[in-house]
Order: C-alpha cells, then structure tokens, then sequence
C-alpha cells in the first residue's frame, strides 16, 4: 500500500511538471497559439450565386499570404459550402497547416484518407445541422471514436475531438487515442460578456484536464476580436484556434488582410 501512494504521489507530481513546462513554453515564446482560418463563408457567399466568386482556392492561398498559419474547411454532405471537390483543389496549395473538420461517416473518412491532411477534427455534426453545437461524448461513443482515430492516425493524420469543455470528456477524448481535443467555444462567447471569469472556468477545467492527459488542444466556435485575448492569455497553452465566421464578417468592413492580421495580433498579446 505504502508503495502504491507513494508511485500515485510520484505520478500526480510528474503530471503538474508537464503541465507547468507546457504553461511556461508558451508564456516565454517558445510556442504561440496558431491562428487557422476556417473558409467555409467564403464558399457560402460563392455558392448564393453560383460560379466561382468568390475562389475559395485563390482564398485559401491569400489567407496564408496574409498571415494565417492554418486553413480549416468543414465540408457536409449536402455541399452548402465547402465541397468535396473543394477540399481535393485547395489540399494542394496549402503551405502552412491544412485542417478537415466534419463527422466521420463513410464518404468523409474516404475523402481525408485520399487527401491526407496535416489535422482531422472529429465533429458530432448532425446531416441538417446549420453549425456546430456540441462536442461528442466520447465515453458514451469511445469504441467508434478509437476505431476512426486509428484509422487516421494510421494513414499519419493528426487526430482532434471536438468536446464540450467538460474535464470527464477531455479524459475520454485521450483514452480514444486522439492527439489533442478542440473545445467548443460558443459557450464562453455566449457567457463571455455578461461574466468573463465564470465564462472561461470551464474552459480551463478541461483543458488542464487535457494537458494532464498528453493531449494537445485546439478552440475554435465563436471566437472573435472581443474575446479571443482573454481566452488564450488563461491558457496559454493553446495549440491552435479555428475561426471563419467572426473573421469573415470583419472583414467586410476592416478588409480580410487587415482582419487576419488584427486577429494575430490579439493572439500575440496574449503572451
């Protein structure tokens, strides 16, 4: 017994370590929060009117240029925005990080196997859902989310599981065999203006929960200039953030150039 306590004692010290190191290597730059611009608007606007403007590849291409480090596409299989062909055009041209969201049935799975991205994100998404609202329970579906995880990870594709930012979830999420979890945000973007300290107590709940698991950990739903700063500055340790709609509606006003770069520079500050 008195073993047992003390190899607990050993592990529970070793867990806060890492923790500590993860803190302390994106507080002193070594690492900063990536910024991934999800484009699926911007094939919404091209799709109202049919043709091919605006180019979601020529898109994808001036969001680099203009700073992004990521390019996020969520294709559903009713095509409304982002398509199949889409996805195959653009996986080609990316240069920094390319990143597929959607939920893992069959003709999905078969499109990031063929285009290998560097990161699938694993999203609960219903056939007529109008946007994501919630992560998976991934005790409730930990078998199926192992087997897709596997099957990813085994073609070399980084893994994410979109979770609600619930600690029991973020632990469920690594015992799947993921690389790192994405929290779901609108919650705290829904909360953040009447309460911002109750709004990001969740959110740091899970994603301590998540570093104490060896996981990464991405954010992404409802970000914005607003509130984007707070969210990082607690947890630093932030490996990636999606964002499409916010960035999109601002740049209609600010331009996409300008809105992508007044979005890094919230990040920065942030450490």
């Amino acid at each position: 017994m008195r073993a047992e306590a003390t190899f607990s004692g050993k592990f529970k010290q070793i867990r806060s370590l890492l923790h500590i190191f993860a803190v302390c290597k994106h507080t002193f730059g070594a690492e900063m929060t990536k910024l991934s611009v999800n484009i699926n608007k911007i094939a919404t606007l091209r799709n109202a009117r049919g043709g091919n403007m605006p180019d979601v590849t020529k898109a994808a291409i001036d969001c680099e240029t203009f700073g992004a480090e990521g390019i996020t596409v969520h294709p559903r299989p009713d095509g409304r925005h982002i398509r199949y062909d889409d996805v195959r055009a653009i996986r080609p041209l990316v240069r920094t990080e390319f990143n597929i969201e959607g939920n893992p049935i069959p003709s999905f799975m078969d499109l990031v196997l063929e285009t290998a991205p560097d990161q699938v994100t694993l999203v609960p998404d219903a056939e007529n859902a109008i946007t994501s609202d919630g992560g998976w329970d991934t005790i409730k579906h930990r078998d199926f989310l192992t087997e897709i995880c596997s099957a990813f990870k085994n073609r070399g594709i980084r893994t994410s599981i979109f979770i609600n930012a619930n600690p029991a979830m973020a632990e469920g999420a690594a015992k799947c065999g993921c690389d790192r979890v994405e929290l779901y945000t609108g919650p705290y973007a829904e909360m953040y203006s009447h309460d911002r300290e109750a709004a990001i107590k969740p959110f740091m709940d899970a994603a301590k929960a998540a570093r104490e698991c060896g996981i990464g950990l991405n954010a992404g739903h409802d970000l914005n200039l607003d509130n984007l700063n707070f969210f990082i500055r607690n947890i630093p340790w932030t490996d990636e953030v999606s964002i499409g709609h916010a960035i999109i509606c601002d740049a209609l006003y600010m331009g996409l150039q300008p809105t992508i770069q007044a979005y890094l520079k919230e990040i920065r500050n942030a450490f």
